[in-house]
């Protein structure tokens, strides 16, 4: 059996970006249109369900009554106090706890789904954490996703890549917006269900976060 290397709960420490995200977070999201995509995400689903990245919780008032349980991640210990408070507000059951994308701190094959949201751009390994998710799904089991992707028209990819090179992770906790989660989830075994390409927000000028996908992968049935 392969040995999973451990990596600290608190190994993500980015404490201004903690205190801003989690004063504006919310009025942004509104004002973005971000909420609905969040309600959008969560629809529909049932069973235990894993959160990885959960911020400060602006997911857990959108899951459904379906959902038996929401195991949540977090590894910034900021963040994570205010996903406490938020959990506690939560129409299902929420557990917040510490860990890392890269080595999830659950049993395999555990969960019925799976939810990134805004995460896979941050992480500091996306192949490595995309096995994880993929390892504590049942067979079967949903990946659902809304996240940052890199721009299909060439001007704006570049002004991306620019970007992640230089003050955007640093300013944005670690953000890096030229990412292709797709190609990712794909090279990680799963199957893209079905996605849809988001601006956000909607209508003003675009910049290097602008361009979002949501959706829904699967992890294979096992043979």
């Amino acid at each position: 059996m392969e040995k999973r290397a451990k990596i600290a709960p608190d190994a993500v420490h980015h404490p201004l970006f903690a205190r801003f995200y989690g004063r504006f977070s919310e009025t942004t999201d509104r004002k973005a249109g971000v909420t609905a995509h969040r309600r959008e995400l969560l629809a529909g689903l049932s069973g235990r369900v894993i959160e990885i990245g959960a911020g400060n919780g602006l997911n857990f008032p959108h899951y459904p009554g379906g959902v038996s349980e929401v195991v949540a991640i977090e590894p910034e210990r900021g963040l994570r106090t205010l996903a406490v408070r938020a959990a506690l507000r939560a129409e299902v059951p929420v557990d917040v706890v510490p860990g890392a994308a890269e080595a999830l701190p659950v049993k395999s094959e555990a969960f019925d789904a799976a939810v990134v949201c805004l995460v896979l751009c941050s992480v500091r390994d996306v192949d490595r954490s995309l096995a994880e998710i993929r390892r504590v799904l049942r067979p079967g089991g949903e990946l659902r996703f809304y996240e940052h992707v890199r721009a299909e028209g060439r001007a704006l990819a570049a002004v991306q890549r620019a970007a992640d090179r230089t003050l955007w992770p640093l300013l944005l906790g670690g953000c890096h917006t030229s990412r292709d989660p797709l190609a990712a989830m794909e090279a990680a075994g799963f199957d893209l269900v079905a996605f849809r390409r988001l601006r956000v927000p909607e209508k003003g000028p675009r910049h290097p976060a602008s361009p979002h996908v949501l959706g829904t992968a699967r992890r294979p049935d096992a043979a």
